[in-house]
């Protein structure tokens, strides 16, 4: 059975440590409850009040929307604390977040469920997830014009990334530790994990790792989840 709760900040101004007494609450009454906080940068929240037209709960002609964005933070604090699963929605569509949210959250299933994700540091290091791998070390793809505005996808660069022993090095390692702790968490009764492999774009080292990984780790773990942020 799901439910779904909303509160109003504005009902917990005077007292925001009811959030953890509402949770509580919850969790006992509930035996898989999990807290999920949706959540996303100062600009986007702005832009976003902006395309809606909405006005925001704490604002007044005293307070400004960047100001009630500044006081949200706050009184959410005590709720983030608590959160069993953040998810940073700066660039997901609705769509994405759905599919995130479906497969993080998929109760039929009582196995481990994975996502790994490939991002650029360029655009911003992901701030939903667990594990973050650098891997710019890495030959890149970038500097051969032949292949510059290609992807990890494509087969012209998977060709290009195979033939660096420190490539594939970078991958086992990267899977080695993963399936070394894998475990613990699952002792754990952790129901999803985040693994992000960051390059410098995006656009090749990152998604050429992501994918590999996704293709080992599926052969024992039927939740995987696959997301390339940077790839348009």
């Amino acid at each position: 059975k799901n439910i779904a709760i909303s509160i109003d900040v504005r009902n917990i101004t005077n007292d925001p440590e009811n959030f953890s007494v509402i949770i509580n609450s919850l969790k006992n009454t509930y035996n898989n409850l999990d807290v999920i906080f949706l959540d996303a940068d100062d600009n986007t929240l702005l832009e976003r009040f902006s395309e809606t037209r909405r006005r925001h709960p704490l604002t007044n002609s005293r307070v400004s929307l960047k100001e009630a964005l500044k006081n949200e933070k706050a009184l959410l604090q005590p709720l983030y604390d608590q959160a069993d699963l953040y998810v940073d929605t700066s660039s997901l569509n609705i769509r994405e977040l759905f599919n995130i949210i479906h497969d993080r959250c998929d109760y039929k299933s009582t196995r481990l469920s994975l996502l790994f994700q490939s991002f650029g540091y360029k655009n911003g290091v992901p701030t939903d997830t667990d594990f973050i791998f650098d891997v710019r070390c890495l030959p890149n793809p970038y500097w051969e014009k032949s292949i510059r505005n290609k992807t990890g996808l494509d087969q012209e660069v998977i060709n290009f990334l195979n033939k660096f022993p420190q490539v594939e090095t970078m991958f086992t390692m990267i899977r080695d530790f993963i399936s070394k702790w894998l475990p613990a968490f699952k002792m754990e009764n952790r129901k999803y994990l985040t693994i992000a492999i960051g390059c410098t774009g995006g656009q090749h080292r990152s998604v050429y790792l992501t994918e590999k990984l996704k293709s080992y780790f599926e052969k024992a773990y039927n939740n995987i989840s696959v997301r390339h942020r940077d790839i348009s």
